[in-house]
């Protein structure tokens, strides 16, 4: 018999009992249904995650400068000054792994506001790529600090919410002036609310400005020799002093610039170091990639040897990024697994049914087999049924899970994402399952005795 044959037989025994396939088919329905609805909502809870894991700065490398050490002693990390904002630029031209690039300056001191003070867990002096790398949701008020300001080293910031709720109370922070180190700064836009990190540590209570002018204006290390963030001697500390009560002479032909001009105008260095770099990858699988390539790049720019030493660390959150991302494959195969259940218990009703199919169909096997029918037909028949109830019921699980997802969307509020993979594979399940389900039967049948078949009663 030809497969076309075949398969028009197959579907006329079918249609002889519908209700009985639909019952046959609901299992399978079940089952199909179920994994397409568990991978549907695992693939939109790993996608949940996996922005969550970003947002915690999983996908985020520190580039900090190496160590300094002299007669056997360490100066420990960041001791040196290798990295400049040219290093930044250059890892976000070309690094292909990289998203986006910032350089930070830090710094730790009070913040005045009236007859408020407070001082914050993080003074960061970096560039507007800094909310892009540590995926910070958008401003509440006001609008970032641009390029420009950083160029020219404007005295303009933004805050954290806890910063402004202890400063400013109810008050709007906009357009107001804060002081940090004497240094008047306008408060341009207000961050939105990120709350505690993994360790504990308020990310709200944060002030971000321009890297230049944390570095020149606050810090006052422009032609420093050490880490220039961390220099005590501060030429903004020296412009409202008391310390100098009756300056003396100068000596020599020309005056030396007092500290408010030397504030004012910080005289441009060719060389500028930062503290740390920050880079983030385009996702966590990127991490590693992005690692060899800066590190290649650093190398070369820094004109190290072959053999010596990194003058640079870069640390990542590898061990965060494998404890969550194994938790949410954990989740989803668990998810799977109970749907794969459901698959079983639909494939062994198949096989139930269609071993009736052939007890009650015993005469008409034989009856066949004597007009000349082979086994192999017989086996070819019994096995299109089997797989046209599984590919049936298969579909149906489809409408049925990816209907049920998106009713889960809609009134759970939970996230889902549609799998065309887990779609296809659901098909390939249903195929299979027929396969496997269907073939003892039909090797059952196509065994039979053709004269024992037609006296069956």
């Amino acid at each position: 018999m030809r497969i076309h044959t075949t398969a028009r037989t197959a579907l006329r025994a079918l249609a002889r009992n519908p209700m009985r396939a639909m019952l046959t088919t609901l299992g399978i329905v079940i089952g199909i249904g179920a994994v397409i609805a568990m991978m549907e909502i695992g693939a939109g809870s790993s996608v949940a995650l996996q922005k969550t894991i970003a947002s915690m700065g999983a996908n985020v490398l520190v580039i900090r400068p190496g160590t300094a050490s002299s007669g056997g002693v360490s100066f420990g990390a960041g001791s040196t000054t290798t990295l400049s904002p040219l290093d930044s630029a250059a890892i976000l031209q070309e690094c292909p792994a990289v998203r986006n690039a910032t350089p930070m300056v830090r710094a730790r001191t009070q913040v005045v506001y009236g007859n408020r003070n407070w001082v914050p867990t993080y003074i960061y002096g970096t560039t507007p790529a800094f909310l892009d790398v540590q995926d910070w949701p958008t401003l509440s008020e006001g609008e970032p600090f641009t390029e420009r300001d950083v160029l020219n080293a404007t005295k303009v910031c933004l805050l954290g919410r806890t910063l402004v709720r202890e400063l400013f109370g109810d008050e709007s922070p906009i357009g107001k002036e804060i002081r940090l180190k004497n240094v008047a700064f306008k408060v341009v836009g207000v961050l939105g609310a990120k709350g505690a990190n993994m360790m504990g540590l308020d990310q709200d209570d944060i002030v971000l400005a321009p890297w230049t002018t944390i570095k020149y204006r606050v810090t006052g290390s422009s032609l420093s020799s050490g880490n220039q963030s961390a220099s005590n001697s501060s030429t903004s500390e020296s412009v409202n002093t008391l310390s100098n009560l009756y300056p003396g002479s100068q000596p020599g032909l020309y005056p030396a610039r007092s500290a408010v001009q030397a504030a004012d105008n910080p005289m441009p260095v060719r060389f500028a170091n930062i503290d740390q770099i920050l880079a983030a990858a385009h996702d966590a699988a990127d991490v590693q990639p992005a690692i060899e390539q800066i590190t290649t790049l650093l190398r070369e720019r820094h004109r190290m040897r072959p053999g010596e030493p990194d003058d640079f660390n870069i640390r990542d959150m590898t061990e965060m990024t494998k404890a969550l991302s194994s938790t949410t494959t954990l989740m989803t195969n668990l998810l799977l697994a109970v749907a794969m259940i459901s698959l079983v218990v639909g494939g062994v009703g198949i096989m139930n049914i269609m071993l009736v199919s052939v007890t009650e169909r015993t005469r008409e096997i034989g009856l066949r087999m004597a007009v000349g029918a082979r086994g192999g037909d017989i086996l070819r028949q019994f096995l299109v049924e089997a797989v046209v109830l599984c590919l049936v019921g298969g579909t149906m699980g489809i409408l049925l899970g990816h209907g049920g997802s998106q009713l889960v969307r809609i009134f759970m509020h939970w996230p889902v994402a549609t799998s065309p993979t887990a779609i296809a594979a659901a098909v390939l399940v249903s195929a299979t399952v027929g396969i496997v389900f269907g073939f003892y039967p039909a090797w059952k049948a196509a065994r039979l005795d053709p004269i024992e078949a037609l006296r069956y009663e």
